[in-house]
């Protein structure tokens, strides 16, 4: 079974695995563009994401070896700062952040992930509108540049429209992007204080 899902969210996308493997699948490989490919599977399976900065080549195998030992899988990622995929069947320790201080590690690395995101796309988007954000994000028609095309009519606007519309998107969903990171990055920041608080 193959399935195709973008996501900014590396909780919602977790959850969204996990779901599915549930449903009695695991998952064979991760693509670069969203794309997902599962296969039916004997044993309940569990994912988890965890996003790790640069670190060298050393360390990278170090870090991938310590999730060995407790039976994960690496599914996906690399060293240069990314976020790392890991399964393996349940068997009730299913959590990768399992003390106090790992959960705290991990809301920091995710709201530097969350802001990295955030400040690529503003830049993009920033670029692509001449700084309009409001319009990125509200006026989605100012995406669309074919002239006169909001004056067209019947096959001549639909031909024109389906024509741009990848193009636009290019333009617009960026914007959207940049937003969710935004909450995301907030998020996560809020979750990083809140329990560095309570592990303090």
């Amino acid at each position: 079974m193959r399935k195709r899902k973008w996501f900014v969210d590396l909780l919602k996308e977790e959850k969204w695995l996990n779901d599915l493997l549930a449903e009695g699948y695991a998952c064979r490989r991760i693509g670069s563009l969203g794309g997902y490919a599962f296969e039916p599977s004997d044993r309940k399976m569990v994912i988890r994401l965890d996003y790790q900065r640069q670190m060298s080549a050393e360390k990278y195998e170090e870090y991938k070896g310590t999730y060995a030992d407790f039976g994960w899988t690496h599914l996906k990622g690399n060293r240069w700062g990314s976020v790392q995929y890991w399964q393996k069947p349940a068997d009730g320790r299913d959590e990768i952040f399992s003390d106090a201080g790992s959960q705290v590690a991990f809301y920091k690395r995710l709201t530097h992930y969350a802001l990295t995101t955030a400040c690529l796309f503003f830049v993009y988007t920033f670029a692509v509108f001449n700084g309009n954000i409001y319009a990125a994000l509200f006026n989605i028609r100012a995406s669309y540049l074919t002239e006169g095309l909001w004056e067209r009519e019947g096959t001549a606007f639909w031909r024109a429209f389906l024509f741009e519309t990848p193009f636009a998107m290019l333009r617009f969903l960026p914007a959207w992007i940049f937003g969710i990171a935004i909450v995301m990055f907030l998020y996560s920041y809020f979750q990083y204080l809140k329990r560095k608080k309570e592990y303090a």
